[in-house]
Parts: structure tokens; C-alpha cells; sequence
């Protein structure tokens, strides 16, 4: 699906008439140019994606033509076709770095099959080129786990992958939901195909259109030339929208369309381009209740919510800690070159005590940091995991900023219900010294909400910052272990 533009070069006006006429009843868009020169002038003012070239022309050789196009930072594919071929010359121009060779006459089948094994060919060196460079983002190794939370986890993950349902993936942060996209994946018919994926967090929002969809050349400043988006090159395959609560209601709207018709424009084109891709999405939030406040698009939820996967936290399956350690600690030993004692029966007793709110990032974190601070040969004990206790709610913890030179008291906030109830930002210190700005930045956050009653578009307009700001502020603290309390399921006064 990837050619869309074709350039014919032959210096016979029957040859190159009767091979535009064939390719424009296929919808491609042609030009055709009689000698090398007139070639070259098209090639350095467009994009193609296919070249039919002559072999002999009047003003050189198509050989030369191909070299040329080889040297391009992004080169279409080359087809060569010649009256005279012999074996020899095919063998010279696929040396060359010819797609394909084809002989004088030609059939509108012949042309037809080169044109669609040049489009799969291209397709797949285009998500190659993509892979290539997410490569590192992750090892895609399968899920670990054997409590029944995660047996029964593996299972809905079977039955559903050898099926094409859209599939919503929810879980906290940290839980590992990437890892079961990748694990439906894996196990679905598509495993062979493409798996793209998309961070919708990560990419700001003027460039979320142009990633899903692609763009033209000239769509917008900075477009110069056209791209290819992440649903072009998932086709056939699947395709992944990581924290599909992030995006836009503009861009839901779209996204909606290509759910219900797999079919889209690129940014700047008019032509419909059709996709035939497998959808999985995953969020941190709870998405019916962003749906109640106005946030996402029902339509959209319920085109997503197909088949809803729940990952469960780590603190819900603690059987899981054990294997899950000794798996990152293999693993860490393998990445740094180093070989350790293992895991002590104390520095176990204590991961199971700790309510692990970063879930199994934070865990995987914990040990590779322990990996790299303990010598080789040594096990890790509970003072290398730095894990700090948590406190009990509403308790009084000591907290030491020495780049501030203080050492205060302070009550951490609590939710005893949905509305979170807080202390007044705590004095500066005895000493003369004042809390770390974040601290104090938390502490009045928590007291608008506090003054509000939890109502946060409220809590946002005083603060005179966004809602989404809000919302991430509130979960990176309870991220931290500085609140308590399901922040997504905090109820706002109407």
C-alpha cells in the first residue's frame, strides 16, 4: 500500500504510453520521462516510490540512473526493463540494486504483480527502519507470574489474541500493560506482521495527527517530505496506542473513524488510504469516569472497550514478588557482566512487606540498583533494596533535606474518603531553613483540593492550572507514597 508514485522512464512513446495507461487504471499517480536527463530533473524535484527504467536511452544507460537513485537518503525501488535481456545483464542490475527486471513485451499482469511485490517490499523496509530505531526500548519478554491473578491474566490473553477484537489494556503505572500488548500480540495470527507502537504521552499534541496518520510533503512547516504514520505501517499487523487517555478530543474524533472504517487521510492529502490493523490500547486512568466528566469521548470508550484486560497491581499479587526479583536480578547480572549471591531470605521478607506503589517498574528498579551498588559474589540484603517503609496513614514521618539544611515534622496527607483531607503546609523549620519547593508546591495543591471538597476543576481554576495538570500532580503523588487513595476514583462535587 505504500506506492503511490510512479516514474516511467523509456524512450519509446509506445512502451512508456501503454506503461502509464496500465498503472493509471491501477490509481497510481505516474510520470513518465523520455531520457535520463529529463528523469533526473523529475527525481530532484519529487518523491517517488517506483521507477520503471529503460535499460539503453538516448542520452546514457539506466544503470546510471539506478546508481544515482541508490545514493538518495530515502531511494524508491527500481525496476528495469529492456527488450535484449539476458541473464547476465538481470544478474549486473540486481547487483546493481535493482527491485526487479522485467523483458520487453510486457502483460498488465506482469506490471501489476511487480508493482504489488514492490509495495510489500517497501512496506516492510519502512517498518523495519521504524523497528530499528525503537530498537532498545524494551525487551519484549514474555509476562512472569504465577498467582492466580496472573494465570488467570495469561488465559483471557490466549482466548482473546486469536481473535482481531479491539483490546483495552488498564492497570496502574508500573504494571507491565506494554508487556501484555506484547504478549497478545505474540500469541495472535498477526505475529509475523508488523507491531507499532505508539507512546501518546510522549508526543505532544500538534504532532499526534501527523504520528498516527502521516503527513504530505508541504502539510505543514518542517514537512518536506511525505511520512508515512504508525497506522500505514501497522498494516497487517498490529498496532499499539500506549495511554490512549493522553490524546486530544480532536484527535478522538479521528481516531474514532479509522476504529470504525480502518480507512484515513494522511495530514495534508485528500486520498483515503485503508488499513487492515488489530487495535490494542492501554491507560493508567479509569476511563469510564474520564467519559463523566467530559474528558473522552463515549463512543470512542465503548469502540476501545471491546475486550477489557485489567493487569492487577504487584501489591495484589504478592506470590509474584519472589519470581518476579530473581528474574531482574538474572537479567541485571547478564546486562552489567557480574554474578551475585542471589536474594537473602531477609531481603525477600522485606519486599513482601513493601506495598510497591511504582508496581514492577519500581521493583525492577530496586534491583538493578542493588546490582550495581553490592560487590560481586555478595547477596543482596534489605539495606541494598533502599526501600523506604511506608508510614501509616495520617502518621508523623521525619523528612531530611541536607542541600536545604533542615529536618522537619510533617503529617502526610490522607484520603479517609474521596475527598482528601490535609494539613495546612507545614511552618519553616526551627532552624531558619524552609521545606523543598515541591514539598510546599504538594502541600498547597492538597489544601485547595482540601478547600474545594475534592472538586478538582474547581481546585485547577484557582491553581490556574489545566485539569490534566491536576490529575498528573495528584498521581505522582501517590506514585511517591505521599498520598493515599485511588486518585481516578476521587469524586467531584457537581
Amino acid at each position: 500500500m505504500a506506492i503511490e508514485k510512479i516514474l516511467v522512464v523509456d524512450d519509446d512513446l509506445i512502451i512508456r504510453k501503454s506503461l502509464e495507461d496500465m498503472l493509471r487504471k491501477k490509481r497510481f499517480s505516474v510520470v513518465s520521462a523520455p531520457s535520463l536527463s529529463d528523469a533526473e530533473r523529475y527525481l530532484a524535484k519529487d518523491r517517488f516510490d517506483l521507477v520503471f527504467t529503460d535499460i539503453r536511452l538516448p542520452d546514457g544507460d539506466g544503470t546510471t540512473l539506478l546508481e544515482r537513485v541508490s545514493q538518495a537518503s530515502d531511494p524508491p525501488l527500481v525496476v528495469m526493463i529492456t527488450a535484449h535481456g539476458t541473464i547476465e545483464s538481470a544478474v549486473s542490475c540486481m547487483k546493481a540494486g535493482a527491485f526487479d527486471y522485467v523483458i520487453k513485451p510486457f502483460s498488465p499482469s506482469e506490471i501489476e504483480m511487480t508493482v504489488k511485490k514492490a509495495g510489500s517490499f517497501d512496506h516492510m523496509r519502512r517498518v523495519n527502519q521504524h523497528l530499528s530505531r525503537e530498537a532498545g526500548a524494551g525487551p519484549g519478554s514474555e509476562l512472569v507470574g504465577n498467582s492466580p491473578a496472573m494465570r488467570q491474566l495469561k488465559e483471557l490473553i490466549k482466548k482473546v489474541a486469536r481473535t482481531d477484537v479491539t483490546v483495552l489494556i488498564q492497570g496502574e503505572n508500573g504494571t507491565g500493560k506494554e508487556m501484555v500488548a506484547s504478549e497478545l500480540f505474540r500469541n495472535s495470527s498477526r505475529g509475523n506482521a508488523p507491531f507499532i507502537k505508539v507512546n501518546c504521552a510522549a508526543i505532544t499534541e500538534n504532532l499526534m495527527e501527523s504520528e498516527f496518520f502521516g503527513h504530505e510533503k508541504g502539510a505543514f512547516t518542517g514537512a518536506n517530505e511525505r511520512r508515512e504514520g504508525r497506522f500505514e505501517l501497522a498494516h497487517q499487523g498490529t498496532i499499539l496506542l500506549d495511554e490512549i487517555s493522553e490524546i486530544s478530543t480532536n484527535l478522538q474524533a479521528k481516531l474514532l473513524r479509522v476504529l470504525q472504517e480502518r480507512e484515513f487521510e494522511r495530514v495534508g492529502g485528500n486520498k483515503t488510504l485503508q488499513v487492515d490493523v488489530r487495535v490494542a490500547a492501554t491507560t493508567n486512568r479509569n476511563l469510564l469516569q474520564s467519559v463523566h466528566r467530559k474528558e473522552f469521548r463515549e463512543d470512542l470508550y465503548y469502540r476501545l472497550n471491546v475486550f477489557p484486560l485489567h493487569v492487577p497491581p504487584l501489591r495484589e499479587r504478592k506470590e509474584d514478588i519472589a519470581l518476579l526479583a530473581n528474574e531482574f536480578l538474572k537479567r541485571a547480572e547478564r546486562r552489567h557482566g557480574m554474578q551475585l549471591g542471589g536474594l537473602s531470605d531477609a531481603a525477600v521478607e522485606e519486599m513482601l512487606r513493601y506495598p510497591w506503589p511504582g508496581n514492577v517498574r519500581e521493583l525492577q528498579n530496586c534491583i538493578e540498583r542493588a546490582v550495581i551498588l553490592i560487590d560481586e559474589g555478595k547477596k543482596i540484603e534489605p539495606s541494598d533494596l533502599g526501600l523506604v517503609p511506608s508510614a501509616p496513614r495520617g502518621s508523623m514521618v521525619a523528612i531530611s533535606a541536607p542541600d536545604l539544611q533542615v529536618e522537619g515534622i510533617v503529617e502526610l496527607p490522607k484520603y479517609d474518603t474521596l475527598v482528601p483531607m490535609v494539613p495546612a503546609p507545614s511552618a519553616p523549620a526551627s532552624n531558619g531553613g524552609s521545606l523543598a519547593l515541591e514539598d510546599l508546591e504538594r502541600h498547597h495543591i492538597l489544601n485547595v483540593l482540601r478547600q474545594t471538597n475534592g472538586n478538582r476543576t474547581q481546585a485547577a481554576n484557582l491553581l490556574k492550572i489545566s485539569i490534566r495538570t491536576l490529575r498528573n500532580k495528584l498521581n505522582e503523588y501517590k506514585a511517591a507514597g505521599l498520598i493515599e487513595g485511588e486518585d481516578d476514583e476521587e469524586a467531584e462535587a457537581s
